[in-house]
């Protein structure tokens, strides 16, 4: 009797170590901090009542391009803003939004206000990034759809290594 409870027990606190171990990874550290900052620095501040959307982040010298790194930092900047308790709207389960196989939510300005007005949405994030030998420089804002009025932004540079490497030339399966 006591072996069955054991191994479960055993399960549930390794996938919480395995929970952990992401957490502490270095690229998901710095989207959920920037996450926490777009959030601590927004003015107005955002209501968790209402959703919000996230766009994939693009390449900001091709603004119809996004990598497999986009695309990840947007869904990592979007959990962030779940676990805070705000209601992010999936886009991916949307027919009518613009996704293309390997580059992700890509937003035109006029499906926001068609999306945020179906949605009851108040803002979208949205995100840019550049990429140079050592660096990758991210811009990522929280924009009210509206009147494209910007409520907050943050800026973050990230190392280039092995994974965000990879994850920049990474191509869609």
């Amino acid at each position: 009797m006591r072996t069955p409870l054991l191994l479960a027990a055993c399960l549930v606190l390794g996938s919480c170590a395995q929970y952990q171990a992401g957490v502490k990874n270095p690229l998901i550290r710095v989207s959920y901090d920037a996450a926490d900052q777009l959030l601590a620095l927004a003015k107005p501040a955002i209501p968790k009542d209402a959703p919000l959307i996230a766009a994939t982040f693009v390449n900001i010298d091709h603004l119809t391009h996004s990598s497999t790194l986009g695309r990840m930092l947007a869904e990592q900047v979007a959990a962030r803003f779940t676990q805070q308790g705000y209601a992010m709207v999936e886009l991916k389960l949307r027919d009518s939004v613009f996704v293309q196989e390997g580059r992700g939510e890509l937003l035109l300005s006029r499906e926001v206000r068609d999306l945020s007005l179906a949605h009851n949405v108040q803002a979208v994030v949205v995100g840019s990034y550049a990429v140079t030998p050592e660096k990758i420089f991210l811009n990522i804002k929280i924009v009210r759809p509206q009147d494209n009025r910007v409520l907050s932004a943050h800026n973050i540079a990230v190392s280039v290594d092995e994974t965000t490497q990879t994850l920049l030339l990474s191509e869609p399966s």
